[in-house]
């Protein structure tokens, strides 16, 4: 699965453009799913997965049954966030 550090996809639709955790998918990404597996990571600790509107819900109900979805942002929010936490720190 990709995650936010791993964004850019060879073949996507646009060059440099985020693409889907989805198997097979290759749509834009426009939500990331935060999760972590409480056995493996600390309380803190959060994975994630990208996901576009179409894979969204079938993604968050696959990490939810298992109890490891922790949040639903959109990308440009999670971005921000993340630009956030690099000037503080």
């Amino acid at each position: 699965m990709n995650s936010p550090d791993s964004l850019l996809f060879p073949g996507s639709a646009d060059a440099g453009a985020t693409v889907c955790s989805a198997k097979g998918c290759r749509s834009a990404a426009v939500w990331v799913l935060a999760w972590n597996n409480p056995k493996l990571h600390t309380p803190e600790r959060r994975k994630t997965w990208l996901a576009c509107d179409e894979h969204r819900e079938h993604l968050s109900q696959f990490l939810g049954v298992r109890g490891f979805l922790k949040d639903v942002v959109s990308l440009e929010e999670w971005e921000k966030g993340e630009a956030r936490s690099a000037s503080d720190g």
